[in-house]
C-alpha cells in the first residue's frame, strides 16, 4: 500500500519582477491562482494534506485558497515570516508535519502548468526505488537561470549546481531542476537539519538536502519526468502571460477530446 502524501507548497515569496505589490503567488492565469493550480494538482495526484508556507500579504494567499474544494484533503498553513531560503521556508511546515510518516511532495507555487500525473510519477518511482529522495526533471533547450543536474557516467544523480556556482561544462547542461521534489518524511526533516546558511545569501536553500542526503549513504534518485513546457515558473508578467496561453490550449484539447 502506498504510503500517505502530504505537500509543501512555497508560496511566500514577494515577486518583485512582477511589477506588483501581490504576493506573486495569487497572481491569475486561466482564471485561478497560479497556487491554486499546483495545490489542485497534488491534492488529484492524491495528497491528503495540502501545507501552504505563507509569507508576504498572507492574508491574500489564504484567501485565494479558499476557492479549493479539499474533498476529504486538509488545506493548511505555515508561516515564513522571514525570506531565509526554501530550506527554511520548508522547515517553517515541519511543526506541521510532526508524527507525518509518509512521502512529502515539495513544490513552488510559482509554478502553475504542473500536472497530477507528474506528481503522480514522482511520488510512484520513489516509492518504487524505496529513495531517500527523488526530483523530477526537465530538459529544456534554454536552461538559463536553472539549477542543473549533475550526473555520473553511468548516470546516477550526483548533484544539483546552481547556475552561479555552475563550471562552463556544467551550465551547457540541459536537464535542469524545475523544483518538484519527493521525500520520505524523515529524510527530508534529516538532511534539512544538515543544511548550513550560504555565505553569499545567507539563505538556507532546500537544493542542498539531495546531495547531503548521498553524502550520508542515502538513495537519491532523478526521473526526468517533467515535459520542458512545464518547468516554467513565472518570474514575470510575461511568463504570467505565457502560462495562461499554454493552460487555455490545454483546456480546449481537453474539451476536444472529451466531446470526440
Amino acid at each position: 500500500m502506498n504510503k500517505p502524501i502530504a505537500a509543501i507548497i512555497l508560496a511566500a515569496g514577494k515577486g518583485t519582477r512582477m511589477n506588483s505589490e501581490l504576493p506573486k503567488v495569487v497572481h491569475e492565469t486561466c482564471g485561478s491562482p497560479m497556487v491554486c493550480w499546483v495545490a489542485q494538482a497534488c491534492l488529484e495526484a492524491g495528497a491528503s494534506r495540502v501545507i501552504v508556507v505563507v509569507g508576504h500579504m498572507q492574508e491574500l494567499v489564504r484567501e485565494a485558497m479558499e476557492r479549493i474544494d479539499p474533498g476529504d484533503a486538509t488545506i493548511e498553513f505555515a508561516i515564513q515570516d522571514k525570506q531565509r531560503g526554501t530550506g527554511h521556508a520548508v522547515r517553517c511546515a515541519q511543526p506541521l508535519l510532526e508524527g507525518f510518516d509518509g512521502n512529502i511532495v515539495v513544490l513552488c507555487g510559482d509554478g502553475p502548468l504542473i500536472r497530477a500525473e507528474t506528481v503522480g510519477q514522482l511520488v510512484d518511482e520513489h516509492e518504487k526505488t524505496d529513495a531517500a529522495a527523488t526530483l523530477a526533471t526537465a530538459t529544456v533547450d534554454d536552461p538559463s537561470g536553472y539549477g542543473r543536474i549533475v550526473r555520473d557516467d553511468a548516470g546516477a544523480f550526483v548533484g544539483i549546481v546552481e547556475e552561479k556556482n555552475a563550471t562552463t561544462a556544467q551550465a551547457a547542461i540541459s536537464e535542469i531542476n524545475p523544483s518538484y521534489y519527493c521525500f520520505g518524511a524523515s529524510m527530508l526533516w534529516e538532511g534539512l537539519s544538515k543544511v548550513s546558511r550560504n555565505e553569499l545569501t545567507g539563505e538556507y536553500y532546500l537544493t542542498d538536502v539531495p546531495s547531503l542526503l548521498l553524502q550520508s549513504g542515502e538513495r537519491v534518485g532523478a526521473l526526468a519526468a517533467v515535459p520542458a513546457e512545464d518547468a516554467l515558473s513565472v518570474n514575470t508578467p510575461e511568463h504570467l502571460a505565457q502560462t495562461d496561453r499554454i493552460l487555455r490550449a490545454r483546456l480546449a484539447a481537453s474539451t476536444t477530446g472529451a466531446n470526440a
